[in-house]
């Protein structure tokens, strides 16, 4: 259907094969000259491999190996563009799709310019319209292979896919997840002592902020993600609750064995959280909603968090494999122990 006669992607193939014979045509001719100007022993290459390539990367079981970096990418979800720009590499960008929350102030210009290809998963043709020979999914759902965008079929048609670690089936996210992501995404590119620099800053970020409380008494802080029957909350498994140690505080459903699990609201109510960390993204009911729900239910009113209205909100993004969780512990460390930072 995308790979009619007249489509973009066979327009692309025609214009390859023509580019193709016109090069053949021009090294022909400069071989020729090469013959009467001296002998085929002082003969050079004319191309080279990048520098530090070829590159292999496991990534949720599929193996690829790169020549060169990728030049057109696509990023499906937000995080993955924002850890693109982090690394400079805006210009290798031609589409993003699914922005869920406020981009960090220093990479929203950088991220307005690049094309928007849909407010929520792009479908598989209108990521090919792209052209890209790279598409980088955030969470799994970029590959959802009931909508016609798994890795097989990006594959079949010659693009290379990443998809976030995170989302590879591991059973625990922590903080060094971030710093691996962002290097091994620098080393695709080609640009890993970007990377490195990225990385040292972000573990600087983070140790600023943990010498900062780390003789301040544990904070308990319950993460509401969504949900009214039950509470939709962050467990063990999940970097949310990483970010909260880090921050000074103490998840108390870290002992759910899982990354994100319900938890009834009587059991909330026996845990007495003095914080409620919000959980903000688009298709959940606005941080405001969250509030007047939780401030509305008669059987809150006396856990510690609901009376006091201790909220803090974090975008969701910021509690995701990517750049942003070094932010999150310091903004949730502000609201936590606000007397640390006056």
């Amino acid at each position: 259907m995308y790979d009619t006669p007249h489509s973009p992607f066979a327009r692309r193939r025609r214009a390859l094969r023509a580019a193709a014979l016109t090069t053949a045509l021009f090294t022909s001719l400069l071989a020729g000259c090469g013959a009467r100007q001296g002998s085929g022993d002082d003969a050079k290459p004319t191309a080279s491999p990048a520098r530090g390539f070829p590159v292999t990367i496991d990534n949720c079981g599929i193996r690829t190996t790169y020549k060169k970096p990728p030049s057109r990418v696509v990023t499906i979800h937000q995080h993955p563009a924002e850890l693109m720009l982090a690394l400079g590499l805006k210009d290798r960008m031609v589409g993003t799709a699914f922005p869920d929350s406020s981009v960090l102030p220093e990479l929203r210009k950088d991220f307005e310019a690049v094309p928007q290809l849909a407010k929520k998963e792009p479908s598989f043709e209108k990521v090919l319209q792209a052209e890209p020979d790279f598409v980088y999914g955030g969470y799994g759902s970029a590959f959802a292979d009931n909508e016609g965008r798994s890795r097989t079929a990006f594959t079949k048609a010659g693009i290379h896919t990443y998809l976030n670690r995170e989302y590879c089936g591991k059973k625990q996210v922590s903080m060094q997840d971030t710093y691996d992501e962002i290097r091994t995404i620098g080393s695709i590119f080609g640009v890993s002592e970007r990377a490195d620099k990225l990385v040292t800053d972000l573990k600087g970020r983070v140790d600023r902020t943990t010498g900062r409380v780390r003789k301040a008494p544990a904070v308990p802080v319950f993460v509401y993600d969504s949900g009214d029957k039950a509470a939709f909350t962050a467990g063990g498994k999940s970097l949310g609750t990483e970010i909260i140690r880090l921050a000074g505080g103490r998840n108390v459903f870290a002992d759910l064995d899982d990354v994100f699990a319900d938890a009834s609201w009587e059991q909330v109510v026996a845990r007495k959280p003095e914080v409620i960390a919000i959980y903000d993204y688009a298709g959940a009911g606005s941080v405001e909603q969250k509030k007047k729900f939780l401030l509305s239910r008669p059987a809150l009113a006396d856990v510690p968090a609901v009376k006091n209205k201790r909220f803090v909100v974090l975008p969701l993004t910021a509690t995701l494999v990517g750049i942003r969780p070094p932010y999150a512990v310091e903004e949730l460390a502000r609201g936590l122990h606000p007397e640390t930072f006056r």
